[in-house]
């Protein structure tokens, strides 16, 4: 799984995206679009128009990794379908069900909300 343990953030970029952009593209469109820090340790989710090429963007405190998976059957989800105006917020079990091909990724929220003492 891609992350630590902690409790890490996915924003899952809100349109199709170029797949043939790489580090620097990327890291300008969390920037500039999601208006997120790439160096933050949050996970960054990146789908191509036809939904079989996915990426994942993150700093892992020495360096931005990139995580590029392309599905042999099946579509990733779309995440631009779900939500039009922000970016679509998941934890990484949701985005590690997410990149395993998942119907249910992205359309519905599959884990309980963070737990806070009032």
């Amino acid at each position: 799984m891609i992350g630590s343990t902690r409790r890490v953030r996915v924003y899952a970029y809100g349109a199709p995206t170029d797949m043939r952009r790489s580090f620097d593209g990327l890291f300008a469109m969390v920037r500039r679009d999601l208006g997120r820090d790439p160096l933050s340790g949050d996970l960054f989710l990146f789908v191509g128009r036809d939904r079989r090429r996915a990426k994942v963007l993150f700093w892992d405190g020495t360096g931005l990794c990139l995580y590029a998976k392309r599905l042999e059957t099946g579509l990733f989800s779309a995440p631009w379908k779900s939500q039009l105006d922000r970016p679509l917020e998941m934890t990484s079990s949701e985005l590690q069900l997410f990149l395993e091909g998942s119907p249910l990724a992205g359309k519905v929220s599959l884990s309980p909300p963070e737990f806070a003492i009032n």
